[in-house]
């Protein structure tokens, strides 16, 4: 099947899933960024008499999030009237929505009893074929897609990107148990042509690549800094 992305959902708006959104608007893709509904309201919204039913109030995590990260230096965006591409909104109200994009692109806590019943939500209103992904920085994708449906599993793995998404170039690519070949093909080239990514596929390892690496030098680094009795100081130094 030819696949083409016209629009992605990305669920959650921290900093990671802000900063996927925009890249993706920045090659002229729709996006629909999601988050979740306030418990509370501030106390500027008590003063002006909102509710908790009010949108402006339901949107507020997800619409503040996104704001700052355009504020944010360097920017994630190419140009600023490529947000315009970006449409917000809450996953109470809005989830229903992704059913009309071609990827969704879960990006929320790195907690798998949370990922899980984001899920679980969004499986009642993805359409079949439609490719979703987890931007999990280690959490296992098999862990992730047990219990989910035979489509989506087929067309589920792991998608990370490292931080800031816009200019960093590696781009893991974790399948799962069930994951087609013809999904991780398309997602490789995808990141290659046209995110600009240095796409690798990883297995489904403890912290994949990357971090795997990265947590071992970490590791490394605290046993030398015994060994060699280093202050704080030199080790900024010498970093």
């Amino acid at each position: 099947m030819k696949r083409r992305i016209n629009k992605v959902a990305v669920i959650g708006s921290g900093i990671m899933g802000s900063g996927i959104a925009c890249h993706f608007a920045n090659i002229g893709v729709e996006v629909l960024l999601l988050d979740i509904v306030p418990r509370d309201l501030t106390d500027k919204e008590k003063q002006k008499g909102l509710t908790l039913e009010d949108k402006s109030v339901r949107n507020r995590i997800v619409n503040a999030s996104l704001q700052a990260a355009l504020k944010s230096k360097p920017s994630p965006i190419y140009h600023k009237d490529f947000a315009n591409r970006i449409k917000t909104g809450n996953l109470e109200d809005d989830i229903s929505k992704v059913s009309e994009v071609d990827w969704i692109i879960e990006v929320v806590v790195e907690r798998l009893d949370i990922k899980k019943q984001v899920f679980d939500k969004l499986e009642k209103h993805r359409k079949q074929g439609t490719l979703i992904t987890s931007n999990t920085s280690g959490i296992p994708i098999q862990q992730m897609s047990e219990g989910r449906s035979e489509d989506f599993q087929k067309h589920f793995c792991g998608t990370h990107f490292f931080n800031p998404p816009r200019y960093l170039r590696l781009f893991e690519i974790i399948p799962g148990p069930k994951t087609s070949e013809d999904v991780l093909e398309f997602l490789n080239e995808y990141g290659e042509k046209f995110l600009g990514k240095t796409s690798v596929v990883a297995k489904d390892t403890p912290a994949f690549i990357g971090n795997r690496i990265g947590t071992y030098s970490i590791m490394s680094l605290f046993h030398m800094v015994k060994e060699l009795g280093l202050s704080i100081e030199e080790v900024d130094k010498l970093t």
